[in-house]
């Protein structure tokens, strides 16, 4: 099984307020061999307590990923981007924008606030399934991921 050098699984944070792209994405990760942690949170507040370790996630993991939705309740996935790339602490963790907005100016605004990439969510199960894969693959076990 793949995983960080320190032989730690891989800590994923998926930050999505849809059940069922929830779902989707945790039976995508569980076929993959690789050694990963998923961990969700349901909108944008409860996603930076997550990564500022705060309250109910005081002991959680720095996630060595995250999987951020755009449309999110309570904060914006957009807000919670601009966050985490501000934060000295947090900015290296790659961020993943999964969404299923295709609006050109949600594509140029994310990455204006150095979102890693933008992926938008396929309608189709079987291509959604293979979008999930296709990010774990090369975020997981093709990059080279800083350790902190």
């Amino acid at each position: 099984m793949s995983t960080r050098s320190t032989g730690s699984p891989i800590d994923i944070l998926l930050v999505e307020d849809n059940p069922g792209d929830v779902r989707l994405t945790k039976e995508a990760l569980s076929a993959s061999k690789l050694s990963n942690q998923l961990h969700v949170v349901p909108d944008g507040v409860e996603a930076l307590a997550y990564l500022h370790q705060q309250g109910p996630y005081a002991q959680q993991p720095r996630p060595d990923l995250i999987l951020l939705d755009l449309n999110l309740p309570k904060k914006d996935g957009r807000e919670v981007l601009a966050d985490i790339k501000a934060d000295p602490l947090l900015k290296r963790i790659p961020v993943v924008v999964l969404t299923t907005s295709q609006a050109e100016q949600d594509i140029l605004k994310t990455y204006e606030l150095h979102a890693n990439c933008y992926v938008t969510k396929p309608v189709d199960l079987d291509q959604f399934v293979e979008v999930v894969r296709s990010i774990k693959d090369f975020w997981l076990t093709i990059v080279k991921l800083p350790q902190e």
